[in-house]
């Protein structure tokens, strides 16, 4: 073996070295910048920590500034708010007394229905008069529903139960007296059916119009089984006839009616599932489609309430069962008025609560309203329709069959008519198999029914039907076949095995939640409250104590839209047309909502109201991440008619104790509660809008119409955009 050479080795040894030395200056170069890092580390967070030290001694200083002046701004928004509530009510109460007294200057023989003499001899008085022409009966009906809207008006503000038990007395006596006059006026009309011919069919086909109800009837004079298709156009209905009918001596008739009392008998015999009262645009008053379940502080002793609820339910029974006596299209000649009316279950006693009062029962209330199945007498199990979560739209159609009355006969210039005690009789259908051939007595096809929708409603989804239950007293879905629907035409067509009264429905809450909103003032004492719903978009502007809606509609409508009235009555004629943008206290159930402390969002509401002549507000995608006890939106002053620039918002945090200014914006990435450098921190939201507003903006301010402001607030706690989007 051989020796190794000197020279590589030597050579190898050098590389050694240099690799080493090498290592180690990366190495000296890495520890150097390591203890860089962690120098400029600590200093960081020295400069972190100095400067939390920094804002948590202006915070401090902040609060300890907010709290120096805190009474004072509690103090004088205390003040503006009941400066504003005393005024408010004193003007209602006047105008109240002036309507009371303008009423008794008239004398036209209308009877007070707050007096119950005065109804009672008007009930007598009419339920006696023979006149049977259907002119006049309309006449007279159309004063009669308009003393049911006074009657259901002081529903809403009664305290006492004897009160109410008198206006419940009164309103079932009413309605009573309407539904017997429509069937004497049909039962007139059809014994004179054969001197009306139509030259084409050999029929009677006739359409009655007002601006109450749309009587369509039909008499099947010839009898013949392929003219099954009864179509009234310019009533909008269409009537697919059976041909077992088609060849019997029947008549129908489809009474319209644009208002719906079927819904309230429900509502009556069924209190536990009545739809909750809203809180009117009009300050803190409520209305109710009925009266509203006892607070949680009126009781009484256990044996008081259990004779109360079954004497009161018998009576509630007898009324609704009365009344159904009528629409189920019994005998006209045996119609008589019930003395007896619905007494308010379980002490039902119409409540003026605040928005926020009924917030805090909610849990109870729902919990008490919750809707169980009714059971009929079979014990079977009848699913209902909830009338929370669904709004009948549109009035009610009533579809009746009746045996044709005798006709009359000219002998010798004389009329010979033969005379029933008994009035108009229903034909049964689905007919009774003594009443059918054997090829027939198998199957009764089910009517075929076409409407076209009305043109005072909206619906907003495809429409949904339900029909009367006479037995349990409530809407039923099924039973209803074939159902179509053609949005361009607005026409619907189903199919339902028998006769009964049927209604149009929509869901409650189908433009729940908002996407969003905003309040902004066009000048002083107005504003333009503008809501993007879920399905539609709409605008409200405020002028005064007086409302318009706003919509872009392309149908129908003109009743409401562009028209100047008062809050309680928009919010109503929007209800009644499909337009609900408003809450109670149930609607959390139907709609995911933000879950906001219900005081701190009222409170929000009221300071609102008070600058709404100088500041603008609109919703904060912020305001569903900052937790249930604090509300972010976005505000500032404007002045005149043109929308807000962007650049103009700030973000503003309000919480029970505490308003600030925010730093983030709506671009910012994550949630951040800091205060917006250079601001304060208040009590309350308007003293922190002050912060950053003119001194001619906050003099507006104070000029604002107390009428204005209790319009705006009202607006603001029935639709309670912080909650709702």
């Amino acid at each position: 073996m051989e020796p190794p050479k000197k020279g590589k080795s030597s050579k190898g040894g050098k590389l050694n070295k240099a690799q080493k030395a090498k290592q180690q200056q990366e190495e000296e170069e890495r520890r150097l910048q390591e203890e860089e890092e962690a120098r400029l580390q600590a200093e960081k967070e020295e400069r972190e920590k100095l400067e939390r030290e920094r804002k948590e001694k202006e915070q401090e200083r902040l609060e300890l500034k907010d709290q120096e002046r805190r009474e004072d701004e509690l103090n004088e928004l205390r003040h503006l708010l009941e400066e504003n509530h005393t005024a408010v009510t004193t003007w209602k109460t006047d105008a109240v007394e002036k309507a009371k007294w303008e009423r008794y200057m008239h004398c036209d023989g209308i009877p007070d229905p707050a007096v119950q003499q005065e109804l009672n001899t008007y009930i007598s008085l009419w339920r006696d008069d023979p006149e049977v022409n259907i002119t006049l009966v309309l006449k007279q009906c159309h004063l009669t529903l308009q003393l049911m809207e006074e009657l259901e008006a002081l529903l809403r503000d009664v305290t006492d139960p004897q009160e109410c038990y008198k206006y419940q007395e009164g309103l079932i006596n009413l309605q009573e007296l309407i539904h017997s006059k429509h069937l004497l006026t049909t039962e007139e009309i059809l014994k004179r059916a054969s001197m009306n011919i139509d030259t084409e069919t050999g029929n009677m086909q006739t359409v009655v119009k007002d601006v109450n109800i749309t009587l369509c009837l039909w008499a099947n004079l010839k009898k013949n089984p392929r003219f099954r298709d009864l179509n009234f156009g310019e009533a909008g209905l269409v009537f697919e006839l059976p041909k077992q009918l088609a060849v019997s001596h029947i008549a129908v008739r489809l009474l319209h009616t644009h208002y719906d009392h079927l819904s309230l008998l429900a509502r009556m015999a069924h209190p536990r599932m009545h739809t909750p009262s809203l809180r009117s645009l009009a300050g803190g008053e409520e209305f109710s489609a009925d009266v509203d379940v006892p607070e949680q502080g009126e009781t009484k002793r256990t044996g008081e309430v259990k004779e109360d609820i079954e004497t009161q339910q018998e009576r509630v029974d007898e009324e609704v069962q009365s009344i159904q006596g009528f629409e189920g299209r019994k005998s006209a000649a045996s119609l008589q008025s019930s003395r007896n009316s619905a007494q308010p279950a379980e002490g039902r006693v119409s409540q003026i609560q605040t928005q926020m009062e009924a917030l805090s029962a909610e849990g109870d209330l729902t919990e008490t309203l919750t809707v169980q199945p009714t059971m009929m007498d079979r014990s079977e199990c009848v699913q209902v329709v909830d009338l929370m979560q669904y709004t009948p739209l549109g009035g009610v159609f009533y579809c009746d069959v009746f045996h044709l009355p005798p006709q009359a006969h000219q002998v010798n210039g004389w009329e010979i008519r033969q005379l029933l005690d008994e009035g108009l009789q229903v034909f049964p259908y689905p007919m009774e198999k003594s009443n059918l051939e054997d090829s027939e007595a198998l199957t009764c096809p089910p009517v075929g029914v076409s409407v076209t929708l009305p043109d005072s409603v909206v619906f907003l989804e495809t429409p949904q039907v339900a029909r009367w239950d006479a037995a349990v007293k409530q809407w039923r879905m099924d039973s209803i076949t074939d159902l179509s629907y053609e949005e361009e035409k607005a026409k619907i067509s189903f199919k339902m095995d028998s006769f009964q009264p049927f209604v149009l429905m929509q869901e409650t809450y189908a433009n729940l939640p908002f996407l969003s909103w905003e309040l902004r003032p066009l000048g002083q004492d107005a504003a333009l409250f503008t809501v993007n719903g879920a399905l539609i978009d709409l605008s409200i502007t405020i002028q005064g104590n007086q409302c318009m809606l706003q919509l872009e509609q392309e149908r129908g409508l003109s009743h409401l839209i562009g028209k100047w009235m008062s809050g309680p009555i928009l919010q109503r004629a929007m209800l009644n047309a499909g337009i609900n943008i408003f809450v109670n206290e149930y609607t959390d159930k139907y709609i995911i909502t933000c879950g906001k402390d219900p005081l701190t969002e009222h409170a929000a509401y009221e300071q609102m109201a008070l600058f709404a002549s100088a500041c603008a507000f609109t919703w904060s995608k912020w305001n569903a991440k900052c937790g249930a006890e604090h509300l972010v939106m976005q505000a500032c002053e404007h002045h005149g008619p043109v929308p807000v620039p962007k650049d103009s918002w700030s973000l503003y945090l309000l919480g029970a104790q505490r308003s600030q200014k925010l730093e983030i914006t709506e671009k910012s990435e994550e949630f951040s509660p800091d205060y917006y450098p250079g601001s304060e921190f208040h009590s309350t939201f308007i003293h922190m809008l002050q912060d950053n507003m003119s001194t001619d903006g906050i003099a507006r301010t104070r000029e604002s119409n107390y009428r204005f402001v209790d319009t705006v607030q009202s607006l603001l706690c029935a639709t309670r955009p912080l909650m709702y989007s």
